[in-house]
């Protein structure tokens, strides 16, 4: 049985479902289906926190989570699952094409539709709001758990709503500057499970693992970093964060070659005394499209260097 937290798109996490197959992950569950059809809903299991938790203590139930990247986790997922029970991992991972549409009443006159509230979820604000905003918007943010007649009430015949193109109420119409909307990036959905170990892999995987560095002194991280280098892993994603357990969290992610090399890495860290948990394998080698580029603007030495 599959799942997804309150503020997940549902029709996207359906889709991602759909897509990577992921629906009937868990046949012959002893626990019963909440939802008629996992290819076009998935059961709400609450908050994130929530969501990881029930994951963890119902046996046969999975749940689709917002992945941010596979090469650049979201800091949301990341910091959830190291909080959360150690058997939690994700396993899979897919892009999904955004279905989001700006729709108005269609007996809306005189562009009043734009002016007036733009209602919108938190899924939608996640992966809309840079270009609604540049667009001169100001969303009005909804609990994603709002039913689309409670978000027409609130728009009224002078509003307008962002939402899922399935999810279109009867009678709305898009508005100008809808087609932008379809034109974002996909969206990365994951496959979140409890295991007792990760899955093991004969071809390339991208990894996300946590460490602990043992003492939090000058140059701990870099003895830890020193392990990965020394087993050839491609890191591509690097983050601290303060522990509430003694010295600061490093999140990382890279591409891992086999279940073999991360298996030489983890014994590696426990000889050295480095806490550590693997949060992610994600069986692939190439996650296209990759993260958005930054353009950086380097101080004026480090350009006249290159």
């Amino acid at each position: 049985m599959l799942g997804r937290s309150e503020r997940e798109s549902p029709a996207h996490a359906a889709q991602a479902a759909h897509d990577a197959g992921w629906s009937g992950v868990a046949p012959g569950s002893v626990v019963a289906a909440a939802v008629p059809d996992e290819s076009v809903e998935l059961l709400d299991l609450g908050t994130t926190s929530d969501t990881l938790a029930t994951v963890a203590t119902i046996d046969d139930l999975a749940a689709v989570v917002h992945l941010g990247h596979p090469e650049q986790p979201s800091p949301r997922l990341e910091e959830a699952l190291l909080a959360g029970d150690p058997s939690l991992i994700v396993t899979a991972g897919v892009a999904v094409a955004p279905q989001w549409v700006w729709v108005t009443p269609a007996d809306a006159t005189g562009g009043q539709a734009v002016i007036g509230q733009v209602v919108i979820d938190e899924a939608g604000m996640r992966d809309c709001q840079d270009l609604l905003r540049a667009m001169g918007v100001s969303p009005r943010l909804v609990p994603t758990r709002t039913s689309v007649d409670e978000r027409v009430a609130l728009a009224g015949q002078a509003g307008s709503l962002v939402v899922e193109r399935s999810r279109v109420p009867a009678g709305w119409v898009e508005v100008p500057g809808s087609e932008r909307l379809a034109g974002r990036p996909p969206v990365w959905y994951g496959l979140l499970e409890s295991r007792e170990a990760w899955p093991r892999f004969e071809a390339p995987a991208q990894v996300w693992l946590a460490v602990g560095p043992s003492d939090d002194h000058r140059g701990s991280l870099q003895h830890t970093l020193a392990v990965l280098s020394a087993a050839g892993v491609d890191l591509q994603h690097l983050r601290s964060h303060l522990s509430a357990r003694g010295p600061h969290v490093f999140f990382t992610s890279f591409r891992c070659a086999t279940a073999d090399v991360l298996d030489g890495l983890v014994a590696e860290l426990d000889a050295r005394g480095v806490a550590h948990r693997t949060l992610a394998v994600l069986p692939g080698e190439r996650f296209v499209p990759g993260p958005a580029p930054l353009a950086p603007q380097w101080a004026a030495g480090a350009r006249a260097a290159e």
